[in-house]
């Protein structure tokens, strides 16, 4: 017998005829068309106020990024993000904007109250002059929110318990004169109760909505921002119940 001719490879065997000698047996398989993403069922804004260094920007990064910056500069004028959320079986786009807590962006910050459906008011539990403040947003709220707008009461800095000056009981009680507002306290550094607030606070919002409500739009016209009135001094009347997340 003569010698043996050299054994040839597998993939050499699948080979055929055709552009870079690809049979058949070796076509890769069809690309599968990628779905597009489902839309959004609702799109809602979500505004974050309250006096400087309270800690809103933190709150909002933890839950849009889960990033937390132990020194974050101050806002200026607003800054949003973007997150889209499941709840009820349903997708909701949030618009969560950022406002600045000094008084002289009060007159920019303001324009974005009306259109919002859920208000977040921030104060830094280790700090007494942010709680002291409260009075002023909820009259800035007064002013400019609808009626309709979702509340809640956010302490936030639980993870410097040690330094605390405002304890649960005064954030509580100072909650139970708003009509409907809940009460939580949180931690941005620790990631405490922050996407509990935010989802609870969408969770209501739902909950207002009739069922045969069309797909909201987020408004993409720039807002005509006006000097600001002088607020009002005196504050609602009190009024009962309060909830907690």
């Amino acid at each position: 017998p003569g010698p043996r001719s050299p054994r040839r490879s597998r993939g050499a065997q699948r080979r055929g005829p055709g552009r870079g000698g690809a049979g058949r047996a070796g076509a890769p398989a069809p690309r599968r068309r990628k779905q597009p993403p489902r839309p959004a069922d609702f799109k809602l804004q979500v505004i974050i106020i309250g006096s400087r260094g309270v800690g809103k920007t933190s709150l909002m990064e933890r839950f849009t990024d889960d990033t937390f910056c132990e020194a974050c500069k101050s806002t200026v004028g607003v800054d949003f993000k973007i997150k889209t959320v499941e709840l009820r079986g349903k997708k909701i786009r949030l618009q969560i904007w950022d406002t600045a807590g000094q008084e002289r962006f009060n007159s920019i910050t303001s324009a974005y109250y009306r259109s919002a459906k859920g208000i977040i008011l921030v104060y830094d539990i280790t700090k007494k002059e942010t709680f002291d403040d409260l009075p002023k947003w909820m009259k800035m709220i007064d002013k400019y929110a609808s009626e309709d707008a979702e509340l809640l009461l956010v302490g936030n800095k639980l993870d410097c318990e040690v330094d605390r000056e405002i304890t649960r009981q005064q954030g509580e009680k100072f909650a139970q004169q708003i009509t409907g507002m809940r009460f939580c306290e949180a931690s941005a550094k620790d990631n405490f109760n922050v996407d509990e607030i935010f989802l609870k606070l969408v969770d209501d919002i739902l909950k207002k909505m009739p069922l045969d409500v069309i797909r909201n739009e987020l408004s993409n016209s720039i807002l005509s921002l006006q000097p600001e009135p002088e607020i009002p001094p005196e504050l609602p009347p009190p009024r009962p119940h309060v909830r907690c997340c």
